[in-house]
């Protein structure tokens, strides 16, 4: 009887290695990397459903806000309602395009799921700079959530295990 010891992945790995082809194997199982990268995606969208209703419902007083300034409408109501209006359909429309792109990452599309991670660091860069530049507090209400998402969704969607899926049917 002999027992098999785990190999230990080293702290360090060449870029050759890394930068290896993986195998052609269209019939491999879904990891859970793939399932937790999507998940997070559609919590993303829940964050951003509720972020837009919560500007939906607060327009007005968003508006009436000293430093609010809403360029290129007028000030009266309905130019108020028309920017929500472009406010919300904006929101909606990038929030559908994220269901979209999850649902193709479930499906193993390499090109969604590179599409997702570089709009996840779009993100985590735009919050860098407005606490950087602006000052921005980084807040549990604002965007300490967004962020985790979009840092979670980073982790899930590089590993090796969902670059293989999504590869899975490239040949070399």
């Amino acid at each position: 009887m002999t027992d098999a010891v785990p190999q230990k992945r080293p702290a360090y790995e060449p870029p050759g290695r890394l930068l290896s082809p993986t195998g052609y194997d269209p019939q491999m199982r879904r990891p859970a990397t793939i399932v937790a990268g999507v998940v997070l995606v559609l919590l993303r969208v829940i964050a951003g459903a509720i972020l837009l209703l919560a500007v939906a419902v607060g327009w007005d007083e968003l508006v009436k806000d000293a430093g609010a300034t809403l360029e290129g409408f007028d000030p009266s109501p309905e130019g108020r309602t028309a920017a929500l209006g472009v406010v919300l359909a904006t929101g909606v429309a990038v929030l559908v395009a994220d269901v979209l792109l999850a649902f193709f990452v479930l499906l193993g599309r390499n090109a969604a799921r590179v599409i997702v991670m570089i709009f996840s660091t779009l993100s985590i860069a735009s919050s860098f700079v407005a606490w950087w530049v602006q000052g921005q507090e980084i807040t549990l209400q604002g965007t300490f959530l967004s962020l985790s998402l979009d840092i979670l969704i980073l982790l899930a969607l590089s590993s090796r295990s969902a670059a293989a899926y999504a590869r899975r049917r490239e040949r070399r």
